[in-house]
């Protein structure tokens, strides 16, 4: 975890008890790393056939504020994937910022 830019949390937003859990994974993996919203992303996948649809999830805060994305792999993967490679280069354009300001600050 040390040094990590980034936290993907992935859950079965079928199974209500994983709401809560997802609380925790937040506060273990980005709260205490001193990690931005903006470097978690949430997948909320459905499996094939639970009947659910993309409704909202009632995420309790701060988690709401957290970008959110529904996954269900057989009706459309190519949604997850693409959120996925905006989620991995808002990442790298974070450390890649924030290794320029450390340049910077050297420099000058």
């Amino acid at each position: 975890m040390k040094d990590s830019h980034g936290v993907v949390i992935i859950f079965n937003a079928d199974i209500p008890s994983h709401l809560k859990e997802i609380e925790m994974w937040y506060s273990c993996f980005v709260q205490q790393q001193f990690l931005q919203d903006t470097q978690c992303l949430l997948i909320a996948h459905h499996k094939p056939g639970s009947g659910s649809d993309k409704g909202t999830l009632s995420l309790s805060p701060p988690l709401n504020k957290l970008k959110l994305v529904h996954s269900n792999l057989e009706n459309d993967p190519e949604e997850i994937r693409m959120e996925f490679i905006k989620y991995l280069k808002s990442i790298i354009n974070s450390v890649s910022e924030s290794r320029d300001r450390e340049e910077m600050s050297i420099i000058t």
